[in-house]
């Protein structure tokens, strides 16, 4: 069956996709950071792969750093916990929002939900512009069900770390630190990625928050970015 880069074959379950604007690449390239944590990456994980990019041919060697992660977590793999902090910032920096799944899955599958998602609220609110988008790009990921049984981390007790009963708190704060973000960084990035997975109903907030989503509607409807024009128009009372 046909293979996404992240893996996913035909017929099986993916988050929805509905039919809105592609979303745009990055303004900037960010592909050195990235390369730097792959790096980390495939060193942590022992990949079958040069620790080191080609000054001459790194793309050549992404691509082999890439397909060594997905065979070793085909295989089966026992995460070290210094995997955690590296596969969750090769996840941020990744420039392809089509790819950064391989790492996000990974980190999910032997260090829970959880505490994968309160690292990528940590770097929304404390990173900067590139990992702020980044992380938005990667939550997309952050809730898909567990399905790599063969990947697991060395610790038995690191997925409990961060506790489950805390899932839905952590969600509800990403939720208003990515609608205090939207409304107040004016960074394309960071909004452009941020918009896809906010939700602008007021249901979704506390009282005191109501005004800040009829703000980020007021900006999105008003931005000079067409896909943000575009993609608020989806968004509003979903």
């Amino acid at each position: 069956m046909a293979e996404d880069g992240n893996g996913t074959t035909a017929g099986e379950t993916a988050p929805a996709v509905q039919d809105f604007m592609a979303l745009p690449g990055r303004t900037e390239d960010r592909r050195e950071p990235f390369y730097r944590s792959l790096a980390d990456v495939v060193r942590i994980l022992g990949l079958d792969v040069a620790h080191e990019p080609d000054p001459g041919d790194r793309r050549t060697w992404e691509r082999h750093a890439r397909a060594a992660l997905r065979e070793a977590c085909r295989r089966g793999i026992d995460l070290p916990e210094e995997a955690f902090g590296a596969l969750v910032e090769a996840g941020v920096r990744d420039p392809d929002p089509s790819f950064n799944r391989q790492f996000v899955e990974p980190a999910v599958n032997a260090f829970g939900h959880v505490r994968v998602q309160a690292a990528l609220l940590g770097y929304l609110r404390t990173g900067t512009d590139p990992e702020r988008a980044g992380a938005a790009r990667a939550w997309y990921w952050s809730a898909l069900p567990l399905r790599q049984p063969l990947v697991r981390a060395q610790d038995p007790d690191a997925a409990v770390r961060a506790d489950p009963d805390d899932g839905p708190a952590v969600r509800a704060e990403w939720r208003e630190a990515a609608l205090r973000e939207f409304v107040g960084n004016e960074d394309l990035d960071v909004r452009r990625c941020i918009l896809p997975g906010l939700p602008l109903r007021k249901s979704a907030y506390p009282p005191e928050l109501h005004d800040l989503v009829d703000a980020a509607v007021a900006t999105a409807r008003s931005h000079p970015d067409p896909y943000i024009r575009h993609r608020v128009e989806h968004q509003v009372g979903d």
